[in-house]
Formats: C-alpha cells, structure tokens, sequence
C-alpha cells in the first residue's frame, strides 16, 4: 500500500512551462503506482485531475489541523512586537518568494495608506525576496514592519486585526487556517483551495490577484469595524470543526483503516 499527500502542487507559478510539465509527467507517473492520493483541499484535487495525475477513485480530501492555543491578549502582543495599540495591522505570514507576490502584497499596502494611512503591515517570514521586498517598502516607512521568520503566530494574529495573502498560487495555506482560529478576518486571492478556508463575505474576503483587489479588500474591512467582528466571531467558529487537530488525526485513521482493509 502507498499513500501520498499532496500538500500543493507545482503546477504553475513556481517554475518554468518546460519544467513544470516534467513535473506534470513525474507525478502522473508516480499516481499510476499509488495506492490513495490525499490532497488538502477539493480544488487541489480538481487541479490534479485536470492535469491528468491520478484517478478520482484514488482521491481523498484531508484538510490540514492545527490545534487550539489560547490567546495572549492583544495589547501585550503589540507590546511585544512594539505596535501602535490604536492602529489598524495587516499581517502576512510566508514565504517571500514569486509564488507568495510580496511585490504584490506591498503595492497594495501603498494604494491602503491612502485611504487608511495610520495602518501597519507586519510580514512575519523570509525567502529570496525578502530583501527585495524590503527595498520596495522603504518608500513606506515604519507602515511596513519585517520580523523575518517567528515561531510566535499565535501572538502576531493576537496583535493584528486582518490577515492578508496575495498569492498566485496555494494548496489550502494553513497561515490562513491558523488565522482563523485566532478568530483573524482575511482578504485573500482566490486561488488553490483558498476559498475552502475563507468564505467570501462570511469569515473574509477572496479578491482577484491584483494589488488594487487586494487593497479595496482592506480597506472595506478596516474601514467597517462591525463587520470584521462579524466576520471574525465566524472564522473562529467554522474553524474547530474544519480544521482541528483531532478531525485530522481521526480522517487519517478511518482512511488507512480503510485501505488496509480492502
């Protein structure tokens, strides 16, 4: 028996056409051989069977878990990561690589402080870009705030007020998932299985991958208190029954239970 996940896939905008149909062939070649293949999220798997990998008999949808930790409170977190208590944040938690579009993410922060200029974006992460990034933020000043790769998500989602992702390609990002436990609103690009975390209109907003949807996202929320606490009472409670740890570790159980048996 051989299981394997498929956490994303690499289908585009992480290589070159050429490279990313050898990808393609290998991984189609791999499924032929493959007892179950998991992917995260539904559109994760349309994608894969659109591209020829796999059976859909072979598929199981397994959502990423995370488990339940309890919130510092919020002003001790923007005490921590020296944050204006009244000021509305943004945070991106990932890798600044292409794929992520922190050139994006910062263009968008550019068109927010025109309409909301005492925001803050914290991107909490590194990657090849990230010195990039940092030259096109400098024009921004202390509005854009690098704390480079942390361990304290728990904290930054305590700290902050939306949670942003500007990607143009995702599995199911498990920054978002962790954002929403934090009961975290988020305007995300609607890509992968992105809109399997955030409901459009309900616990966030899916915008097109452009930096002008990205900031009109933003701005809507900061600018409407009652519903981005509308939406962030509904993210935290979509979240325990979707994504918790022991709903994990049980669909993983029922499906090699499952498999040994037939």
């Amino acid at each position: 028996v051989t299981v394997h996940t498929f956490h994303g896939h690499l289908l585009h905008g992480y290589f070159s056409p050429l490279k990313s149909r050898l990808i393609q062939k290998l991984e189609s070649f791999l499924a032929r051989r493959t007892t179950v293949l998991i992917a995260v999220g539904e559109q994760v798997r349309d994608d894969l069977l659109e591209a020829g990998i796999g059976r859909p008999d072979q598929y199981s949808v397994v959502a990423p878990g995370v488990g339940i930790e309890t919130l510092p409170e919020r002003h001790k977190s923007r005490d921590q990561f020296d944050l204006p208590l009244n000021s509305p944040v943004l945070l991106f938690v990932g890798r600044l690589t292409q794929v992520k579009r922190p050139d994006r993410l910062i263009d968008a922060m550019r068109i927010v402080l025109e309409r909301v200029p005492e925001a803050v974006l914290v991107v909490a992460g590194g990657g090849e870009q990230l010195e990039e990034a940092r030259s096109r933020a400098r024009p921004l000043g202390d509005s854009v705030r690098f704390l480079g790769w942390s361990t304290e998500i728990n904290a930054l989602c305590a700290a902050a007020d939306l949670a942003v992702i500007c990607s143009d390609n995702e599995g199911m990002p498990v920054t978002l998932i962790e954002a929403a436990f934090a009961g975290l609103p988020a305007v995300a690009t609607d890509v992968g299985s992105v809109r399997e975390v955030v409901l459009d209109g309900v616990t966030g907003l899916l915008v097109d991958p452009t930096a002008e949807a990205v900031a009109a996202g933003v701005i809507q929320l900061f600018e409407n208190a009652d519903l981005r606490a509308r939406m962030a009472s509904e993210a935290s409670r979509r979240a325990i029954p979707r994504f918790g740890l022991e709903r994990l570790i049980h669909q993983h159980d029922e499906l090699y239970q499952s498999t040994m048996e037939s």
